[in-house]
């Protein structure tokens, strides 16, 4: 399945021996510049015995963040990284530009209608950071009701990590989190007159509240386990808040072992749904998988605490989406339809089995609904680009007519209004909040104003890479026209592929037009394991599948050269959190055919999945440490384990933050040291570290411009030799 780690070499000689090929075999520095050197980390190397294979790890010691060593290691190494990047003579102006593209952008992230209100958190014109604001109906005044801004200080910011409109739009429930760990803490306001009240609850990264019609209260799940341990997320209980009340009263309505009959893992989370204007409330069961295990009972049952929950749906019917109108239960179900099919049953008496058809499958994923009063709005993927329908009350399904091929970002809609509201964008068209009416027409709402940004000098163009089994991966590359196809342009490709998540789909250029004014080609690839295609595609980039994600990033790079857009001396390759999968095992198993690669906050040693507060919760991705087959595919993604001493590895920056919740900074931190002791290249291996940052959902926009212009000039210093 992958070329595994070579244990033989690794474990020659005696612990000296060892020792000394651990150490860095050369510094780097940008040219002229004086760089104090990157610390050499600790050796200490322990053994580990999966069903009969032994494994060595010897940076074990990062993963206790109390080790005397630890913040002097993360220290030093970003001391290093920051001469070097600071020296370099691109950086300054990269910096500018990105500054003045994110600056003249305004971003949008999320939008709710509620009480004849429209509900928006957006990051302002220049702003550093994302604010909450209400505006009164449509052309109405802005007011902003939340911003995190103010509560920052000295010792960190404060970002908003999310937040849900009550149906009568009188309040509002949000979370805030402080330096990027996501650990958020709940709060209520009045939208009347932005006040707070007095109840915050702790323990709510997540918290997916769900609305009373009534806006009286809500149903959210809490976290119970220790932050920064591997029990972090397991165990997670279903509450129930009522306005005004103490929230240490919160009943538990849910939790392991609370239900006779309603058995399931810790690191499975209860979350309660409400649907407006329906008598019942659906209980989900989640983990990472894309399906969840569903059960239905009364709504007065539920906030009572007596619910007895009746089955909908297991794990393996594959139900990804639920929707209830009154007493019709809607159930979008892969299992046998991977693209996706929906369904309706009672809430009443729920059988899938007996289910009646609505919406076949399709040629294109049916990825979500979202009810509205003239019908159910179906968000579609098509290999990467987003569609929309509409199942009407006359039970005929309608396409509607988007404005231009992109993505959209969401949709949002009313149960007893018409029409929906949906985020949208394109690779060289900025997103905008577009309104759809009852009768299909759509129209940019203004909600977020238009970039002053001119893109007519760029071209996105969508091309097909043919892999070894005959599968088309479809990529794009964004570049400047009057491109001369003679294989020396800077090339970067990023690619994700996990957890059935369509990743890299279209999305405004912003930023990265300041490296590809640089004369660079930026692209992305829609590799095996995401959800470009449904669960197929998903399924065969999962567990033991895993090496066609990599492997289709390595089969899209080859055909770019092969097309003379780059060449390898050109060629660097980036991801993000599970893509450090991706780019670290593309890396490893072809590293002659990259320059340069990018790795940010990415998953390095999957193997060690049982120290981090997010590992458990990754077991039905990725398998399980305790299960041979489940080790197998975790030995063969892991990037750490893979690296070899002696070979000649491209360039790399590495990135972390240190309240990262989701990717814990040891993998990193790991993956650095071992590539700096193992490389004969003479390439940099930096590690950035940002001390005022996590995953990167809580970055202000200035970190945001700081990390892509470090970025930027890494590539440009890389591959333009």
């Amino acid at each position: 399945m992958k070329i595994g780690f070579d244990r033989r070499q690794f474990l020659a000689g005696s612990a000296g021996a060892m020792s000394m090929s651990l150490m860095p075999r050369s510094l780097w520095a940008a040219p002229g510049s004086a760089v104090p050197p990157p610390p050499v980390a600790r050796v200490d190397v322990v053994h580990d015995t999966y069903f009969g294979e032994s494994l060595s790890d010897p940076y074990r010691w990062m993963e206790n963040d109390k080790d005397s060593e630890w913040l002097p290691f993360l220290k030093g190494q970003n001391a290093h990284s920051r001469a070097v990047l600071d020296a370099l003579p691109t950086r300054a102006a990269l910096l500018k530009r990105v500054q003045r593209l994110s600056g003249d952008t305004v971003s949008t992230s999320r939008v709710q209608r509620a009480g004849g209100l429209i509900f928006f958190t957006q990051r302002p014109l220049g702003a550093d950071n994302f604010k909450l604001f209400v505006r009164q109906g449509t052309g109405g005044r802005d007011r902003v009701l939340v911003d995190p801004t103010r509560a920052s200080g000295a010792d960190g910011h404060v970002s908003l990590d999310w937040w849900r409109a009550s149906p009568d739009g009188r309040h509002v429930v949000y979370g805030l989190s402080k330096n990027g760990s996501e650990d958020s803490t709940l709060h209520v306001l009045v939208v009347a007159d932005g006040s707070e009240l007095p109840e915050q609850i702790t323990n709510t990264q997540a918290a997916n509240p769900a609305w009373l019609d009534d806006g009286s209260g809500f149903f959210y799940n809490q976290l119970t386990g220790k932050v920064d341990t591997p029990e972090r997320f397991l165990d997670s209980q279903a509450r129930f808040h009522r306005l005004g009340t103490d929230p240490g009263t919160d009943p538990v309505l849910m939790k392991r072992g609370l239900v006779a009959g309603i058995d399931y893992d810790r690191i499975q989370a209860p979350y309660i749904a409400t649907y407006p204007g329906s008598s019942h409330v659906v209980l989900l069961l989640s983990d990472v998988r894309p399906e969840a295990r569903a059960f239905v009972a009364p709504l007065a049952d539920a906030i009572a605490g007596r619910a007895r929950w009746t089955p909908i749906a297991s794990f393996e019917d594959e139900v990804t989406d639920v929707d209830l109108d009154g007493d019709d239960l809607y159930l979008l179900v892969n299992k046998g339809t991977p693209r996706g099919r929906l369904v309706k049953t009672s809430a009443a008496a729920p059988n899938l089995a007996a289910a009646a058809v609505v919406v076949p499958q399709g040629l294109f994923v049916i990825e979500s609904t979202s009810r509205a009063r003239d019908g159910l709005y179906l968000k579609i993927m098509d290999g990467g680009i987003s569609r929309l329908q509409k199942l009407g009350k006359d039970g005929r399904v309608t396409d509607i007519a988007l404005p231009f091929d992109g993505t959209i970002g969401a949709l949002y809609t009313v149960a007893h209004e018409e029409g929906a509201l949906m985020s949208i964008t394109g690779w060289l068209t900025p997103a905008g909040i577009y309104s759809v009416d009852a009768g299909g027409r759509v129209v940019d709402t203004g909600i977020t104003p238009k970039p002053a940004i001119d893109v007519s000098g760029y071209e996105a163009k969508r091309f097909f890479a043919a892999a070894k089994d005959g599968t088309k991966i479809p990529y794009t590359i964004i570049y400047r026209k009057g491109l001369k196809l003679d294989g020396s342009a800077p090339t970067w490709i990023s690619a994700y592929g996990s957890y059935g998540l369509a990743a890299y789909t279209p999305a405004f250029a912003g930023r990265t037009l300041a490296l590809v004014d640089a004369g660079a080609i930026v692209g992305y690839a829609n590799v095996r394991g995401g959800g470009e295609y449904g669960r197929e595609w998903h399924k065969a980039g999962q567990l033991a599948n895993k090496p066609n994600t990599w492997r289709d990033l390595i089969t899209v790079c080859e055909d770019l050269v092969a097309k003379k857009y780059t060449s390898p001396k050109h060629l660097a390759i980036g991801g993000r959190s599970a893509g450090g999968i991706t780019v670290g095992r593309a890396m490893t198993e072809r590293p002659d055919l990259f320059a340069a690669v990018i790795d940010g906050v990415g998953w390095s040693n999957p193997l060690r999945y049982v120290v981090e507060q997010n590992g458990y919760g990754e077991e039905p991705e990725w398998g399980a440490i305790n299960d041979p087959a489940g080790f197998r595919a975790l030995k063969s993604i892991d990037s750490y384990q893979s690296v070899k001493d002696g070979t000649a590895y491209p360039a790399v920056l590495l990135t972390t933050g240190v309240t990262d919740p989701r990717v814990a900074p040891f993998h990193v931190a790991k993956m650095a040291a071992r590539l700096q002791a193992a490389t004969d290249s003479g390439k940099p291996i930096l590690l950035r570290v940002d001390f005022d940052a996590g995953h990167g959902m809580g970055s202000t926009r200035t970190q945001q411009d700081r990390e892509a212009a470090d970025t930027y000039a890494f590539l440009l210093w890389q591959l333009r030799g």
